[in-house]
C-alpha cells in the first residue's frame, strides 16, 4: 500500500533520521556502517509521499543536520566561515536531489535514482575542482576510519567509496519496499545481494593489501611537533623562539641516519620576501644546524612574499603604496647545507579564508572582519616535488588543506614523489573532531598512491602512515615531541595514480546523458496537442 499522506512530523522525523545517520557514520564517530542506510529515510519518504510533496525541505533539514554535526567545529576558527560553509554547503547539496525531482517524472524509478547517483557524483566532482571547492564531506571519505575493507580506493579513489554508500542505500530502500508489497522473495534476495556485496568488498580488500611494493631505500624521518597555539603564537612566543623550539625538538631525535626533518605548516613565520630567506637573522639558527648537519634536509612550511616589480605577473599579486607587485604565499621550503632553497606555494586554498573567486570578491572587507584574507594568496601553478641531485628521496610538499584532494596529490607522485609528506596546522579548530577528520582523510591518499605518508602537524596529530591506510605511529593532540622512523619508498604507480577521478568521469557521461533524454522527453511530451 502506498502511503501518499504523511503527517508533516514523521517527514520531519524522517529527515532529522537521515541527517543523524550522515553525521554518526561520519569520522571519528562510532557508526561508519550508518552511512549505508543513511539515505534511505529520505528515500523512503520519497516514494510514500509522491508526486508533489515538496520533499526538497526536508532534503535541506537533513543535510543541515550532517553538514553542522560535522563540521561545526570550523566556528572555533572562524564564526562567519562556520555559518557560510554549513549554510552554502547545504544547498550546493540541494542541487542533486532537485535534478533528481526534475526528472523522475520521465523515467522508471530505478533510472531516476541512477540519475540521482549521477546527479550526486557531479557535484562531488565539480566541488572537488571550482574555485569556492569545499569537499570536506565527499561521501567516500566518510569510510576513512575503514581502511582494512576500503583498499580498492587504490583503483577508485573516495569515487568509488560514495557509488559504493548510494547502491547500498538503494538496495536497502528496495529490499524495503519489496517487504511492504509483500514480496518477501525479493527483499531477500536484495538483503542476501547487500551481504554479498560487502563480504566481497572486504574480501577484495584484503587481497589488495599491499605487502610486497617494491621498495627502493628506506627514508628516515623526523616529523617534528611543536605544539604552539596558533592564537597566541606571537604573544607568548617570538620569532626566535619558536625557531629554537623546532631546532631544540630536532636535536633531540635526529641521529646519524636522519635524511629528513619535517616540521608543520608556517612553522617558519618570520614572513619574508622569499630570495631574503637566507639572510633573515630570524632563520640563521636553522642554516647554522644545516651546516653542523650536511646530510639533513629540513621540509617546512613557511610564509613568504615574492616580488615581481612595477607590473602583476600573476592574478593574485597585491601592490605595495609605492606601487610595486607582489604575491603572499602560505608556502613549503626545502633547505639544504650547500644546496638552494625550493618553494612550494600552496595552491589548493581555503575558500573564504585564503582565496576568494572573482565573484567573490566584492565582499572581501566581510570575510577580512571574520578571519580572512582581502588580498588572497598566490598559488603555485603545479605541483612541485622537493628533490636534490645527490638525494634518493623525492618527496610531495602537501598543506594542510591540499590533502583532502586526492586527484591533485596524484600530480607529486606522477612526478616522481616516493613519500608524501602532509604540513598542517589543526591548531585552529581545537580539540574538535576536525583534526581527527583530517587525519583519516590523510590515510585515504596512502591507499590511493601506495605511498607512505609523513603527516607534521603543529597541535597534534602528527603520524606516520602506511601505503594500506594504517597508522603505525602517531603523536596525539597538544603533545610536544617528535616521531622518528625508517620507512620505505617505492616508485610503484598505482591504477589511481595513473588514471585519477575516471569514475567520476564515467558518472559525468552518464548524467550529461541522462539530461539530454529528459529534455528530449520533456520536449517531445510539451509538443504533443
Amino acid at each position: 500500500m502506498r502511503l501518499n499522506h504523511w503527517p508533516t512530523k514523521d517527514a520531519i522525523i524522517a529527515s532529522i533520521l537521515s541527517g543523524l545517520l550522515l553525521f554518526l557514520g561520519w569520522p571519528n564517530e562510532p557508526l561508519t556502517l550508518a552511512l549505508l542506510v543513511a539515505w534511505v529515510p529520505l528515500l523512503w519518504l520519497d516514494h510514500t509521499k509522491g508526486e508533489g510533496f515538496p520533499l526538497l525541505r526536508y532534503v535541506a533539514l537533513a543535510l543541515l543536520i550532517w553538514n553542522a554535526g560535522t563540521t561545526w567545529w570550523l566556528w572555533n576558527s572562524t564564526g562567519f566561515g562556520a555559518i557560510a560553509a554549513i549554510v552554502i554547503n547545504t544547498l550546493l547539496m540541494c542541487i542533486p536531489w532537485w535534478g533528481y525531482l526534475k526528472i523522475k517524472r520521465h523515467f522508471p524509478d530505478w533510472l531516476s535514482h541512477l540519475g540521482l547517483i549521477g546527479f550526486w557524483m557531479c557535484f562531488e566532482w565539480v566541488h572537488l575542482n571550482w574555485s569556492v571547492s569545499w569537499p570536506w564531506l565527499t561521501l567516500g571519505n566518510g569510510l576513512s576510519s575503514m581502511t582494512p575493507y576500503i583498499q580498492w580506493y587504490e583503483y577508485t579513489g573516495v569515487a568509488g567509496g560514495s557509488l559504493l554508500i548510494w547502491l547500498l542505500n538503494l538496495l536497502v530502500f528496495y529490499g524495503i519496499v519489496a517487504w511492504q508489497k509483500t514480496a518477501k522473495k525479493l527483499a531477500y534476495q536484495l538483503g542476501f545481494a547487500i551481504v554479498a556485496i560487502l563480504l566481497s568488498v572486504g574480501f577484495i580488500s584484503q587481497q589488495l593489501t599491499p605487502t610486497n611494493l617494491p621498495q627502493n631505500t628506506k627514508a628516515n624521518i623526523v616529523v617534528v611537533q611543536p605544539n604552539i597555539d596558533p592564537y597566541q603564537k606571537f604573544e607568548s612566543l617570538s620569532t626566535a623562539d619558536q625557531i629554537n623550539q623546532l631546532l631544540r625538538i630536532t636535536n633531540q631525535y635526529i641521529d646519524s641516519q636522519t635524511q629528513m626533518v619535517i616540521w608543520p605548516e608556517t612553522a617558519m613565520s618570520a614572513a619574508d620576501w622569499q630570495d631574503n630567506i637566507p639572510f633573515n637573522p630570524s632563520y640563521q639558527p636553522i642554516f647554522s644546524f644545516l651546516a653542523a648537519h650536511p646530510s639533513i634536509q629540513i621540509i617546512s612550511g613557511i610564509e613568504t612574499f615574492k616580488r615581481y616589480g612595477a607590473s602583476p605577473a600573476t592574478n593574485t599579486a597585491r601592490q605595495t603604496p609605492e606601487g610595486l607587485y607582489y604575491d603572499a604565499f602560505n608556502a613549503a621550503v626545502s633547505l639544504q647545507s650547500g644546496k638552494p632553497l625550493v618553494f612550494y606555494n600552496k595552491s589548493k586554498l581555503v575558500p573564504g579564508v585564503e582565496t576568494l573567486p572573482s565573484f567573490l570578491k566584492f565582499m572581501a572587507p566581510v570575510f577580512e572582519q571574520f578571519g580572512g584574507s582581502t588580498g588572497g594568496y598566490g598559488i603555485s601553478d603545479t605541483a612541485v616535488v622537493f628533490r636534490y641531485s645527490n638525494a634518493t628521496i623525492p618527496t610531495a610538499p602537501i598543506i594542510c588543506y591540499e590533502s583532502i584532494y586526492g586527484d591533485y596529490i596524484t600530480n607529486y607522485v606522477k612526478r616522481g614523489a616516493q613519500i608524501l609528506t602532509i604540513m598542517t596546522n589543526d591548531g585552529w579548530w581545537g580539540n574538535t573532531p576536525g583534526h581527527h577528520q583530517h587525519l583519516q582523510y590523510a590515510r585515504l591518499r596512502a591507499i590511493e598512491t601506495r605511498r607512505w605518508v609523513a603527516r607534521s602537524a603543529n597541535t597534534g596529530i602528527s603520524a606516520f602512515i602506511q601505503p594500506d591506510g594504517q597508522i603505525a605511529a602517531q603523536l596525539g593532540w597538544n603533545k610536544t615531541g617528535a616521531l622518528k622512523m625508517a620507512i620505505p619508498t617505492n616508485q610503484s604507480i598505482s591504477f589511481y595514480v595513473q588514471f585519477g577521478d575516471w569514475l567520476y568521469k564515467i558518472m559525468i557521461w552518464f548524467t550529461g546523458l541522462l539530461i539530454v533524454v529528459y529534455g528530449y522527453k520533456k520536449f517531445s511530451h510539451a509538443k504533443r496537442p
